[in-house]
């Protein structure tokens, strides 16, 4: 799961400040001067804030004040040229105290040292090292895999390493309920889960995470998430085609349908569509259609137009022939929002009745899937 493309920095948890929880974030990383430097990225009320500093001798600081603990991403750019331009970067958490970050050459390689809360969090990384790592050897094979048997083995490998992820994260989150870094493996662990797993694991989290902003807005959106659970009802909803013409999710009743969550600039999502387009073009025939909801968008210097030729260019060149929908707003998207979608690709196959009947079905698993509805073609 790790190389799904998350919502990552556009939905860092809202911080809440307050006047006796003063952090320090002191850093050491390399020797860099001017004009390089770092900057501090995170939320405050619903919206990014970013800050920075200079580097000199590899030296730099933050100070402010917080109330619970809460992400935030320190980014190195050499060139001082701005978050968006540098790939550099680490997770820390703000929390009442000093936080130490140092490194011998980049922002990436960086130990933190620090209060609770960081310290959980590098127990939670150390955890997951091993398992990320398989993870990312088995995407290198996947890129370099040419025939449809070895991409099927591998899929078969990255299940397994998927299935060990997921298993590590929950007992993280069994294991410290009082943890702040338990809400964000929860978040993580979310993506693959059903309502019926999720549910119990947050509601066992202790009242203070709860009561986090991170813990508050994943409560929000627990009845969203029982919502899109298996064997519910499908939410409805009607959007713009690439003409302009509003389809609705209703009109599709009578088949079964793939509803598939997806980006031009999602990576990831790219490289799972031959498979989509395989499956597709193997059962369409066989009262199966799929509508592709998009959460392309404006985003950095791109503008509404351009962010709409990147969506239907990735549409003709993946060969994406079926239904495709966008109201074009990024991560708010109104459909994403009502599915609860917090990462891409994800999918939810419904039944000819509206009834979700299986979710974030990638690799073989959706062609599985097909044949045991259909029977193998």
């Amino acid at each position: 799961m790790k190389e799904i493309v998350l919502t990552a920095m556009a939905f860092l948890p809202v911080l809440a400040f307050a006047q006796d929880g003063k952090y320090t974030v002191q850093g050491k990383i390399g020797n860099y001067n001017a004009p390089a430097k770092v900057y501090i990225e995170y939320a405050l009320n619903g919206k990014n804030v970013t800050d920075s500093t200079t580097v000199k001798d590899g030296n730099f600081q933050f100070t402010g004040k917080i109330g619970t603990p809460a992400q935030a991403y320190l980014i190195l750019n050499e060139k001082g040229s701005g978050v968006g331009n540098s790939r550099d970067y680490k997770a820390i958490y703000l929390e009442k105290g000093i936080i130490k970050v140092t490194s011998t050459d980049v922002m990436t390689n960086a130990t933190i040292e620090g209060p609770k809360t960081n310290q959980e969090n590098a127990r939670y990384e150390a955890m997951m090292k091993p398992i990320y790592g398989e993870e990312e050897a088995i995407e290198v094979k996947q890129k370099a895999a040419t025939t449809d048997e070895a991409k099927s083995e591998l899929n078969k490998e990255e299940k397994v390493a998927e299935a060990k992820e997921t298993a590590l994260s929950k007992k993280f989150i069994q294991d410290n309920p009082d943890s702040y870094i338990s809400m964000n493996a929860l978040e993580s662990y979310a993506y693959g889960a059903d309502y019926a797993d999720i549910a119990p694991l947050y509601n066992a989290l202790s009242p203070e995470v709860k009561a986090s902003a991170s813990g508050k807005e994943f409560g929000d959106r627990l009845p969203k998430l029982k919502a899109v659970a298996l064997g519910a009802m499908a939410p409805v909803f009607a959007e713009a085609d690439t003409s302009g013409k509003t389809v609705s999710l209703e009109s599709f009743r009578g088949k079964y349908v793939l509803v598939d969550f997806w980006a031009s600039w999602c990576g990831p999502c790219r490289a799972e569509n031959p498979n989509v387009v395989k499956a597709f073009n193997r059962y369409k025939g066989k009262n199966f259609t799929i509508i592709g909801v998009s959460l392309d968008g404006p985003r950095g210097k791109m503008d509404l137009q351009k962010a709409k030729q990147s969506w239907l260019t990735a549409i003709h060149k993946d060969g994406l022939n079926w239904t495709q929908l966008s109201d074009l707003q990024f991560w708010k998207s109104k459909e994403a929002e009502l599915y609860a979608v917090r990462g891409i690709p994800q999918n939810f196959l419904i039944d000819p009745s509206g009834k979700i009947i299986a979710k974030n079905l990638r690799g073989d698993d959706l062609e599985d899937k097909l044949a045991e509805l259909f029977g193998k073609i």
